[in-house]
């Protein structure tokens, strides 16, 4: 609950005393803060002064002391210290019971929990260093400075500070993304080093091009995921692309080349890791069927630890000595990877199998669409319909026919959404995740266009 400015002293200081770091997100309040305060068994809690009014509304578990940064409320049945007030000489300092070992738990990171309560993914040291380590980013060295534009209760950013520490690299810290001021800021700070997620790397491309656009220092982009934005990206700003498959529990299986010239592609299986594909019993699918990947390593405590407090997920995702990551993907005859979708986010058209994902590269492909989220409606025929939730590019008043002219050109009829909702943002999380369980559940809205109502049928071409 700190801010980025204080946040990695506390860090590095947790680490050297073999204590438990516990990130959460500062816009946690009410039972998402309770659930975690309760399911991480933290008895110390590091917060700004201004967010300690939240404890009042919840039960804080077993939180006893506080170190606050700022001028702090009232707080009862506490120890309240002074974040500048606590010193002291590492001659002081209790000696450890034994040494920190890789596999000791360095962390509880919280998923974003889109579906349900956030689960504490329990990471030892070994496992974040070799999440982003020399074995899983080769191309990034000790000579990069790495810009940190992902939150810091997150795997993407909270893993980048702890491998250019081993790295003997330099990082940046970039407290908000925003098109309009993201590139001064990265001359300003001379990255060489930055992640972005395809939603970024898309904002960035649409905006006019400029005389300055290749006068920078970076010179490897991380774009997660792959989407068409990562040519154009490459070519007008100089920039290798690389991208990977990666989450909170894993340890970056699969990365690509630079500038991957597949279209869509993760990337390949990195050494280290074994990767599979596999149907609803483990049983491996054939090359270019989609399965759900599952993935281990060739040492011991590489990734995750299981879930804190949570043995039946745990034991869910830790099946047949395979970690499983609920993620649909296809494999192509040369060993690159495509993410098709989260396996619950699947959507089934009167037999046909659909990707969100897809539905949404080809969305956000039209100049007007920022961004789009797919999802799957009740069909008053059967299964699902699909329906597409959009924002506008700033400024842009998006034509719904001409949206869908544009999509019938680009996709099967089947994949054409029936529906689409315009928001001026979709909802997310933390971690900017399109927050896809409560569009589910708003459905079918007032202001929800209908394709069919409007007159646009769409059939199978007849040969």
């Amino acid at each position: 609950m700190l801010t980025q400015d204080t946040f990695f002293l506390r860090f590095y200081a947790i680490n050297y005393l073999g204590a438990v770091f516990v990130p959460f997100n500062t816009a946690y309040r009410g039972a998402i803060l309770e659930h975690v305060l309760a399911n991480s068994d933290a008895t110390l809690l590091i917060a700004h002064a201004a967010l300690l009014d939240r404890l009042s509304d919840v039960d804080t578990a077993s939180i006893r002391s506080i170190i606050a940064l700022g001028t702090p409320p009232a707080l009862q049945g506490f120890s309240v210290h002074d974040f500048h007030a606590v010193t002291g000489r590492e001659d002081d300092l209790a000696t450890l019971d034994r040494p920190i070992e890789p596999w000791d738990i360095q962390s509880i990171i919280y998923t974003s929990g889109t579906t349900g309560p956030s689960k504490g993914v329990l990471s030892s040291y070994l496992h974040l260093y070799t999440n982003a380590g020399p074995e899983s980013w080769h191309f990034v060295t000790g000579e990069d400075r790495y810009l940190v534009n992902m939150p810091i209760f997150h795997i993407g950013g909270l893993g980048i500070p702890f491998v250019m520490l081993a790295r003997g690299g330099s990082i940046a810290l970039m407290e908000n993304f925003s098109t309009d001021t993201f590139w001064d800021f990265v001359r300003r700070i001379e990255t060489t080093v930055i992640f972005l997620l395809g939603v970024m790397a898309t904002f960035l491309i649409k905006r006019p091009p400029a005389s300055d656009d290749r006068d920078h220092k970076v010179r490897v982009a991380f774009m997660v995921p792959l989407t068409d934005a990562a040519g154009p990206f490459h070519e007008r700003f100089g920039i290798d692309v690389f991208t990977i498959f990666n989450m909170t529990e894993i340890s970056s299986p699969i990365v690509s080349e630079a500038n991957p010239k597949k279209l869509g592609t993760c990337g390949t299986i990195r050494p280290g890791v074994d990767v599979r594909l596999v149907d609803e019993n483990d049983c491996e699918v054939p090359v270019g069927s989609v399965g759900e990947m599952i993935v281990r390593t060739d040492r011991p405590w590489a990734m995750n630890s299981g879930y804190h407090k949570n043995p039946e997920a745990t034991a869910k995702a830790w099946r047949n000595g395979w970690f499983h990551t609920g993620d649909a993907f296809r494999r192509d005859s040369e060993g690159y990877f495509y993410f098709v979708d989260r396996v619950k986010d699947a959507i089934r058209r009167r037999g046909e199998n659909i990707s969100s994902f897809e539905v949404e590269n080809d969305v956000t492909a039209h100049p007007d669409v920022r961004e789009a989220a797919v999802i799957g409606v009740p069909s008053e025929y059967s299964e699902d319909e699909v329906m597409a939730v959009i924002a506008p590019v700033p400024g842009a008043q998006i034509d719904l026919v001409a949206l869908m002219e544009f999509l019938v050109a680009r996709m099967p009829y089947f994949m054409v959404p029936r529906y689409v909702r315009v928001m001026e943002e979709l909802p997310k999380t933390p971690t900017a995740k399109v927050m896809k369980a409560e569009l589910r559940t708003e459905g079918i809205t007032p202001d929800t266009w209908d394709r069919e109502a409007a007159g646009i049928r769409l059939k199978k071409d007849r040969l």
